[in-house]
C-alpha cells in the first residue's frame, strides 16, 4: 500500500508577508543594541548638597576659638578680680580716727616740713604750717602794735611806766596769747577737718576703684559667658544651615534623578519600539493566515523496489491463475 502525505500551503498573500517579516526580523535582529542609551544612571550630588558638606567640614570645631576666649576673659576676669582686694584694704585704713601718718607734714625719715608734697599717706595740706606760721607773725605784728598804742597813749597822758600801764599791758598780753592760740586752734582744726574731708574722700575713692574693678571683672566674666553661647550657638546656626542645604540639595537631587529615569526609560522605548511593532506585525500575520485559507495537495511517493516486486508478482500470478479471485 502506498503512503500518501497532505501539505496545506498558506495562501500567496500570507506567504509573502511572511518572507517579509523573516526579512525584516533577520535585520533587525542583526543590529547590536545600544543598551548603554537606557542603562541606569545615579544623579550626582546637587550644589546645594556640596555646599551642606563643605560647610559641615568648615563647622567641625568652630567653637574652640569662642571657648578658647571665653577662658581668656575667665581668666582676665580672676586677675582684675583680684585686683579688688588692695582698694578694699586701701578703704578699710581710711576708717576710725585719723592716724598720725594720715595727719603728718613732716617727713620721718629727714624730719623737715614737707613741702610742697606731704609725706606718704598723709592728708594734711603741704601748706597748712606755712599758713599758720605767717598767720601767727601777722597777728604778733599787729599785737605789738597794738602794745605799743597803749604805751603811746600813756606817755600822752604822762603815766608811762605806772601802775595803770601795767595793768592795760598785762590784760592785753593776756587777751592777745587767747586769741593767738585760739586763732591758731582754729586754723589747726580747719586743716584737721579739710585732711578729714581728704581722707573720706579718699575713702570714697578706694571704693569707687574697687566697685569699678569689681565691675569691670564681672564685666570680663559677662564676656566669657557670652562667648560660651557663641560657641553654643555656632554649631546650632551652623547645623540649621546644613541641614536647610541639605534638604533642598536632596529635592534637586530627586528631581535629577527622576529626568535620568524618565530620560532611561525614553531611550528604552526608543530602542525596544522597532522589536515591538515587528512583533506586532508577526501577530497581525498569524491572526491573517487562517482567514486566507491555502491550498492542499496530496502527495504520493515514488514505490521502492519491494513494492515493486511485490506489485509484479501479484499481476503474473493472475496472469497464470485466471480464476483466482472468481467465486
Amino acid at each position: 500500500m502506498a503512503l500518501q502525505q497532505q501539505l496545506t500551503q498558506p495562501s500567496q498573500l500570507v506567504g509573502q508577508l511572511g518572507q517579509d517579516y523573516a526579512t525584516q526580523l533577520t535585520g533587525l535582529t542583526s543590529v547590536p543594541l545600544d543598551t548603554s542609551q537606557f542603562a541606569p544612571q545615579v544623579a550626582g550630588q546637587d550644589p546645594l548638597q556640596t555646599q551642606a558638606a563643605t560647610l559641615a567640614g568648615q563647622g567641625v570645631g568652630a567653637y574652640a576659638p569662642y571657648l578658647s576666649q571665653a577662658a581668656t576673659y575667665g581668666t582676665q576676669a580672676g586677675t582684675t578680680m583680684g585686683g579688688v582686694s588692695p582698694y578694699v584694704t586701701g578703704a578699710a585704713g581710711l576708717t576710725g580716727p585719723m592716724t598720725g601718718a594720715q595727719m603728718a607734714t613732716i617727713d620721718p625719715q629727714t624730719g623737715q616740713t614737707v613741702t610742697p608734697t606731704l609725706a606718704q599717706d598723709s592728708f594734711m595740706s603741704p601748706y597748712q604750717q606755712q599758713v599758720i606760721d605767717t598767720s601767727l607773725a601777722e597777728f604778733d605784728r599787729q599785737s605789738a602794735m597794738r602794745q605799743q598804742g597803749i604805751s603811746d597813749r600813756a606817755v600822752e597822758l604822762g603815766g608811762y611806766g605806772g601802775g595803770r600801764e601795767g595793768v592795760q599791758l598785762a590784760e592785753y598780753q593776756t587777751q592777745s596769747d587767747r586769741n593767738r592760740a585760739l586763732l591758731q586752734a582754729q586754723m589747726q582744726q580747719q586743716g584737721f577737718g579739710q585732711a578729714q574731708q581728704a581722707r573720706q574722700q579718699s575713702y570714697q575713692n578706694q571704693l569707687g576703684l574697687a566697685g569699678a574693678q569689681a565691675g569691670l571683672a564681672q564685666g570680663q566674666m559677662g564676656l566669657g559667658t557670652y562667648q560660651r553661647g557663641l560657641a553654643q550657638l555656632a554649631p546650632q546656626l551652623a547645623g540649621g544651615d546644613i541641614q536647610t542645604l541639605t534638604g533642598i540639595g536632596g529635592i534637586q537631587q530627586q528631581q535629577s534623578q527622576r529626568v535620568l529615569d524618565a530620560q532611561r526609560q525614553a531611550n528604552q522605548m526608543a530602542a525596544f519600539e522597532p522589536y515591538q511593532r515587528l512583533g506586532t506585525y508577526g501577530q497581525g500575520i498569524g491572526q491573517l493566515a487562517p482567514m486566507m485559507g491555502g491550498t492542499t495537495s496530496t502527495m504520493v511517493p515514488d514505490p521502492t523496489a519491494l513494492q515493486t516486486a511485490l506489485g509484479w508478482t501479484s499481476v503474473l500470478g493472475g496472469i497464470m491463475n485466471p480464476n483466482l479471485g472468481r467465486g
